[in-house]
């Protein structure tokens, strides 16, 4: 069918996750379906805020058919900001309006979403916007608590991974100090933990001060290794959101790493430039050698090695609706809805399409997009502390417990009581 209704562009921006490239199959599909043209546009905003067109090719349903199942994408992405500047924002839209595009869909997760609502602002309604949410961290704020796509995949194949690893711990009787990306909220590192039965997991979540030191952290680490060697087990494995480690007071962060913390175009700390996994096994082998003891540990990054992954089939089936129903929006009448009339994020709730305003996404004081943080006090993570092997209250307040533990370390209970004292 010959395009006759506009043209609709569609790119990629953040890090990968799995589902990508079905969103943009079932997008090209439905809009071609439809009477459009879909014209992909490569590495997300970085051709457009430099005014450059030559970065696009054109989609169609032969062309992208068969990629629902490939992990990655088609149009690559990157992490530039539009609106890190008043004119670079300009020239975005002037660049989408010179390339003859009546809609936008972007892909992306909470920087991505943020730079697609202000284009659609700036586009005075020239230029309707559909963003599919999309990141491994599964941090947005879906309706009906929805997850983002590409984190069951990342999940998936996250533990995995960390099964792996629980079998060589007891194998080789000792520790691994694992951390998974999440930037801001601990979902990743939890349902990985939760899912392999890890001995421990740290979240940002459980620290409800602006700020946790690295003395805080290493305790919880420290007091599970000697938990489970009571317990009768020299092996464990730990996994510790990146996201503690955006909570550490950025001075320190400093002293620790030895050098000025890098931060990317949304003024976000590379978290991935900080190596906080074995940050935490230098400190937590210090302590271990300071009483005169012998500690190894194994310290490790996960994170790029779920983002490209083929996506499992909840995260295909959810990301073809996503595609699809993208599509259906920029397609409907925007006089329906004077909220979403410029633009929207695309959702489903109760297997039903539900595009939510932009600014229902953002932050009233700081104008970004909302954070999705892990509940500490509902039941999801009530059960996955529940069997974890860590110090509890309830462990300093058992007096036989709490003796056993001061005489793993040569300290007496009192002083081991307040030296793990449980802040959270």
């Amino acid at each position: 069918m010959a395009a006759s209704n506009g043209r609709i562009g569609i790119l990629v921006g953040g890090g990968p996750a799995p589902g990508i490239n079905s969103v943009i199959s079932a997008a090209v599909m439905e809009a071609e379906r439809l009477g459009y043209e879909a014209i992909g546009i490569k590495n997300g905003y970085e051709y457009l805020v430099k005014g450059d067109t030559s970065q696009t090719v054109k989609l169609t349903t032969e062309g992208v058919s068969t990629i629902h199942t490939r992990g990655g994408s088609i149009l690559h992405t990157s992490r530039t900001n539009p609106t890190k500047r008043t004119e670079d924002l300009q020239t975005c839209v002037a660049t989408l309006q010179k390339l003859d595009l009546n809609y936008l869909i972007t892909i992306g997760g909470d920087d991505t979403s943020f730079g697609a609502s202000e284009i659609a602002r700036a586009g005075y309604g020239a230029i309707r916007v559909a963003h599919v949410p999309k990141t491994i961290d599964n941090d947005l704020p879906l309706p009906g608590d929805m997850p983002t796509f590409g984190y069951e995949t990342a999940r998936h194949v996250g533990s995995e991974i960390l099964l792996s690893l629980n079998e060589d711990s007891r194998t080789t009787n000792r520790w691994y100090f694992i951390v998974a990306m999440g930037r801001h909220a601990g979902h990743l590192a939890l349902g990985i933990g939760k899912a392999s039965a890890s001995t421990v997991t740290l979240i940002p979540e459980e620290f409800p001060g602006e700020t946790v030191s690295l003395s805080e952290v290493c305790d919880v680490l420290e007091g599970a290794i000697l938990k489970r060697r009571v317990l009768g087990r020299p092996d464990g494995v730990a996994i510790i959101a990146e996201g503690v480690a955006s909570k550490l007071n950025v001075k320190d962060l400093r002293n620790i790493s030895g050098v000025e913390i890098p931060r990317d175009e949304y003024g976000n700390i590379r978290l991935a430039d900080l190596p906080f996994a074995r940050i935490l096994r230098a400190e937590v082998e210090r302590r271990f050698h300071e009483r005169g003891e012998s500690m190894g540990v194994v310290d490790l990054t996960l994170g790029y090695e779920l983002r490209s992954a083929a996506p499992i089939p909840f995260d295909i089936d959810y990301t073809r609706t996503l595609g699809h129903g993208a599509v259906t929006f920029l397609n409907s009448d925007p006089g329906e809805n004077e909220a979403t009339a410029q633009g929207a994020m695309i959702c489903t709730v109760g297997n039903r399409l539900q595009p939510v305003a932009f600014d229902d996404m953002r932050d009233a004081s700081t104008g970004k997009t909302i954070v999705r943080m892990v509940d500490t006090d509902n039941l999801y993570y009530d059960v996955a502390r529940r069997y974890m092997t860590r110090i509890e209250q309830s462990d300093l307040d058992d007096e036989e417990t709490l003796t056993q533990l001061a005489e793993s370390v040569s300290m007496q209970p009192d002083a081991f009581k307040r030296r793990f004292a449980v802040k959270s």
